[in-house]
């Protein structure tokens, strides 16, 4: 299950949303915000700490650390109770329409009497909206376009949420007596990007003492269906889960059968009824005799099919099939194949933890290099200058080579890097002169989201053309089901990466997972290079890369693609960018 810390971290920003829904402080809430960042990105599971412990966390004072003694005492906070009452549920409901803030949920409540997201609907396509301020006919095309967002989401959640839950029911069944194979499938083992439904496959003999087992885990909170091969349960996190059980011998035919997708599915079906044969989740068998021909492998079920294992990533019917038959199925980049991360933030900006920790974090995954790259000062909010820069640099470079990386001979490399603001005329936020100085430069967009298609195409493209920036971060700005991509010329912009020799970041964060699969595949064709990056503001965010890893494997990149798969040496002469 999720950790405490994000159970917390959830409580305490929803708090924070109530502050502002309710005319409170806006300075108290942004404490509650931070607090939530600094609770979520702790290292330590915060169910285990008392309050002196509590309050050695950034940003936990005593009032924010006995919160969080009494959620795990009582199982709410009476503050956070309180508030929930003063507000209409559907108020609460509104406010998860990207583009729609806590204030104007209330606006919305107090005058025109709107508490949910179809009353919304209806009263935006009557106009109803037009006579109160701040709400005019372009705001009105945003909250519609949020509302689609919403609804396009669904049940569905974010796939660390899945793969957290997944990695918890594989661990508590792999142990129960009989249990001879477990693992998750279905879309969630081709690392989609939100998740509907979990499906967990396991092999064994007799099929009871799992289904007990599973229908009796502490988040079960509904049996939808008990029985002797397959039962289905809903979870605290709303989530359905299905537990499917198969004989040993049938392990193979039966991960291969749940994990494809529908399209991937159909196509190796064809190809086994052209060679007389039928598949199913138990086995490959001859047609006409009804025996068995393989089963206990991916391996065998598809070389019987001619065709290679395909990754459970490229099982989407995006042209796998072919490839393999050709012989140009790509071998997918790992995440055993990342070298380092190179965009990451301290405490110096926005982060949660110091240059050193987050360092010595790195250093644990056996990376061999790593980058910090706090940002400038062009957000404002920050309060970076030359000075705070330069400094930091000076620590990065006392701190380089003494961090013993896992695994690995020598030390670690510590790169000084910055993630620059893309303006909205394309500059960023220094001159070339400071720019020089670092060894490399991570540009994003973080503000004017809805500029026009050429005014946004111009700006990405002329931060490609920067001789200093070497990553494009985070490309498309979206944060999935929150905050749509910003409108620009993509073909235009990969291409530009292409010419310029800049990389496009695959941001690992779940929140953004930005580029997307279908992105990266178009990208690719262009030529462009990437760069898989954790974007961690707190150690436990390093981890996120697997992410990344994985959306990169959708979008069909090899080791070569990414950057950061490539030796010190290489990857420092593609940060220079063409300069002398």
């Amino acid at each position: 299950m999720a950790r405490s810390n994000d159970e917390v971290a959830a409580l305490f920003q929803e708090y924070a949303d109530l502050i502002s829904i309710t005319g409170g402080d806006a300075f108290r809430a942004r404490v509650y915000e931070k607090a939530a960042r600094a609770i979520g990105g702790h290292h330590a599971d915060v169910a285990t700490l008392d309050l002196k412990g509590l309050q050695q966390i950034p940003g936990v004072g005593k009032s924010i650390a006995e919160k969080v003694t009494e959620y795990f005492g009582t199982g709410s906070v009476s503050a956070v109770d309180e508030l929930r009452a003063r507000i209409p549920a559907g108020v609460r409901e509104l406010t998860a329409i990207p583009a729609l803030g806590p204030k104007k949920a209330l606006a919305l409540y107090e005058e025109l009497g709107i508490s949910s997201v179809d009353e919304l609907t209806d009263a935006i396509h009557g106009e109803r909206l037009r006579d109160l301020k701040g709400f005019g006919p372009r705001t009105e095309e945003k909250i519609l376009h949020g509302i689609e967002l919403l609804r396009s989401a669904g049940d569905r959640v974010l796939l660390d949420v899945a793969t957290d839950l997944a990695d918890d029911i594989v661990a508590a069944l792999s142990p129960v007596t009989g249990c001879r194979r477990c693992a998750y499938a279905g879309s969630l083992r081709r690392v989609r990007e939100t998740i509907g439904d979990i499906d967990i496959l396991a092999a064994a003999e007799d099929s009871a003492p799992l289904m007990d087992a599973f229908t009796e885990l502490p988040y079960v909170t509904e049996v939808i269906a008990h029985g002797g091969t397959k039962t289905s349960v809903r979870t605290t996190k709303g989530l359905a889960v299905d537990l499917r059980v198969v004989p040993p011998d049938s392990w193979g035919a039966a991960l291969q059968y749940f994990t494809g997708s529908k399209a991937h599915n159909i196509r190796t079906r064809e190809r086994a009824v052209h060679q007389g044969l039928k598949l199913s989740e138990y086995g490959l068998f001859d047609v006409v005799s009804g025996e068995k021909v393989v089963s206990e492998t991916e391996e065998e079920v598809y070389a019987r099919l001619g065709l290679p294992w395909i990754p459970p990533t490229l099982r989407e019917d995006r042209g796998e099939i072919d490839a393999g038959l050709r012989g140009e199925l790509p071998e997918p980049v790992s995440e055993a194949d990342i070298r380092g991360d190179l965009h990451t933030h301290t405490d110096l900006t926005d982060g949660l933890a110091p240059l050193e920790e987050m360092a010595a974090a790195a250093a644990e995954r056996g990376y061999a290099y790593y980058a910090i790259t706090d940002h400038g000062p062009d957000l404002a909010m920050q309060r970076m200058t030359d000075e705070r820069m330069l400094a930091q640099r000076e620590r990065v470079r006392e701190l380089d080579g003494t961090f013993r990386a896992r695994g690995r001979r020598g030390g670690m490399r510590l790169l000084h890097g910055v993630e620059l603001n893309i303006g909205p005329d394309g500059s960023v936020d220094w001159p070339g002169e400071f720019l020089a100085s670092f060894d490399l430069c991570v540009a994003s967009v973080h503000s004017h989201f809805n500029q026009g298609r050429d005014e946004m195409t111009r700006r990405i493209v002329r931060a490609c053309e920067n001789p200093y920036v070497n990553i494009i971060g985070h490309p498309t700005t979206r944060l999935i089901g929150r905050r749509p991509a910003v409108d620009a010329d993509l073909d235009e912009v990969f291409a530009a990466c292409a010419r310029t020799g800049t990389a496009l970041e695959i941001n690992a964060h779940p929140d953004r997972l930005d580029l997307r699969d279908e992105d990266i595949l178009r990208a690719r064709r262009h030529g462009a290079k990437f760069a898989v990056d954790s974007d961690a503001h707190a150690t436990p965010h390093l981890a996120n890369m697997r992410y990344g890893v994985g959306t990169a494997q959708r979008g069909w990149l090899t080791k070569d693609d990414v950057i950061n798969t490539w030796t010190p040496t290489r990857l420092l002469r593609f940060l220079r960018k063409g300069r002398s």
